[in-house]
């Protein structure tokens, strides 16, 4: 009898992907097996995300693509941020979909198949946040196969404390609710991974709800101690005091992501967040002081109720003289719960769009040039797939790659050298024997966030 299958569409941040690759254990723990294409699975999942419009209209399409494209007798399930907070909703102007669940609700159960193992859901080990409703099994602790990848996004702590006043994340994922220490670390090795990605709504806060005092710093040198890399996603700026800023440069990934959101005071106090134009360029500064090599990576809200001219010029001037290496930027959405949806003048979509467009400009002139400077030097990589690879430079997914040229026959025999590797017929695919391999390579060429670059040596070699 054929094994019951299953294709899995994952939307929204990296938060979501570890959310997939643990719903994707309890589905292997139950019998199921990845299709190979979505038309021949029997079960089709589509983890959405609903953070801003634009995200919900994606996840929307997304169920229909995939409602059209099924097999007549296969069930469609939709879980995640958008089932989570519109569930109703969404079984209500969706016929298309067969099962709704929200956080930690199985959707299996819409399939009876025989041969499936019933498998008792983990009992959820931490208490209730504010009125979000208790799951019957938590995320956070299921497992997860083994990464596909030499990296992995490890997702530390659910929900956020802060109310910022343009999101409503924790309005469906509750207060913060940080992992154990020990479960964290057991993930990281269970994946046997080169880089682990941490990654949660608050991550600087990792530990202070469960009493863990210093707890980001503990799991910086936990998690480091387990793999080659450790890098850092979504790090609220009042939480980079001196000792973070020496932990992450001491893991040898000095690489910051800093959520700052804008610079205009008058403007940051009314998404009640923290921070100023000076306050973030001494906070720059100082990582830039401590390691001048640091690599930093921000995201900015265009068009935030109240955004005048003048503050977005002052945000224009601060991404000149910062020049940081990555920024995405993306356009104030009113979402429903939220504070900011009681402010009044509001910034026309069309003069959002030209604002966002005029910094994306700048930005990526800034990371051209930036990238630009690094031809000609010699970085270390960690290759990541058949043709491309990463430095401490590019976080996974978000950030430019950088093209490997050379690797095909290096190291397979002990007197080779860099210079007599034969050059291969398509010279930017690497064997995947060497995919998870960290090599020192030479940048020849940028093409706007993007490397090229020709193998030197391998880390065995230096």
């Amino acid at each position: 009898m054929s094994s019951t299958s299953y294709w899995l569409l994952t939307l929204g941040c990296p938060k979501n992907q570890v959310d997939s690759d643990k719903l994707e254990g309890l589905l292997h723990s139950k019998g199921f097996k990845e299709s190979e294409n979505l038309e021949t699975a029997d079960l089709l999942v589509v983890n959405t995300c609903a953070f801003i419009e634009v995200a919900r209209e994606e996840s929307i399409e997304a169920i229909l693509e995939l409602a059209a494209r099924k097999a007549p007798n296969s069930k469609l399930a939709v879980t995640g941020c958008l089932a989570e907070r519109y569930g109703s909703e969404l079984k209500k102007e969706m016929p298309e979909i067969d099962v709704v669940a929200g956080f930690g609700e199985d959707f299996t159960t819409v399939l009876k198949p025989s041969g499936i193992t019933a498998v008792n859901m983990p009992t959820r080990r931490i208490a209730k946040a504010g009125d979000i409703k208790l799951p019957k099994f938590d995320l956070e602790y299921l497992k997860r196969p083994k990464s596909r990848e030499p990296w992995s996004y490890i997702k530390v702590a659910e929900g956020c404390d802060r109310k910022c006043g343009f999101c409503a994340i924790p309005s469906f994922r509750g207060k913060q609710r940080s992992r154990t220490l020990e479960s964290v670390i057991q993930e990281v090795e269970s994946l046997e991974i080169k880089e682990a990605v941490l990654v949660a709504q608050d991550l600087a806060s990792y530990g202070r709800d469960i009493g863990i005092d210093d707890g980001i710093n503990k799991l910086i040198v936990e998690v480091a101690g387990k793999v080659d890399w450790v890098r850092l996603l979504y790090l609220y700026p009042s939480s980079l005091n001196d000792r973070l800023i020496e932990s992450v440069i001491g893991t040898g990934i000095p690489y910051f992501d800093l959520s700052l959101q804008h610079v205009s005071a008058p403007l940051v106090k009314k998404m009640r967040r923290y921070g100023s134009y000076e306050i973030f360029s001494k906070k720059i500064e100082k990582i830039r002081e401590l390691e001048p090599n640091a690599v930093m990576r921000s995201s900015f809200l265009i068009g935030y109720p109240g955004e005048t001219e003048s503050d977005h010029d002052e945000l224009l001037r601060f991404i000149e003289e910062m020049q940081l290496d990555w920024i995405g930027f993306f356009t104030f959405s009113a979402e429903e719960g939220t504070y900011a949806l009681s402010l009044e003048n509001t910034v026309p979509k069309s003069l959002a769009r030209e604002r966002l467009l005029e910094a994306s400009l700048l930005q990526d002139s800034i990371t051209a040039r930036k990238r630009e400077e690094l031809v000609g030097s010699t970085i270390e990589v960690l290759v990541d797939s058949s043709s491309t690879g990463r430095s401490f430079r590019e976080a996974p997914e978000i950030d430019g790659v950088v093209m490997i040229n050379g690797i095909s026959d290096f190291g397979s025999g002990s007197d080779l050298t860099i210079d007599s590797l034969p050059m291969p017929a398509n010279p930017m695919v690497t064997p995947k024997d060497f995919v998870g391999e960290i090599f020192q390579v030479e940048v020849v060429s940028s093409m706007g966030p993007d490397l090229e670059a020709k193998v030197v040596s391998s880390r065995d070699e230096y």
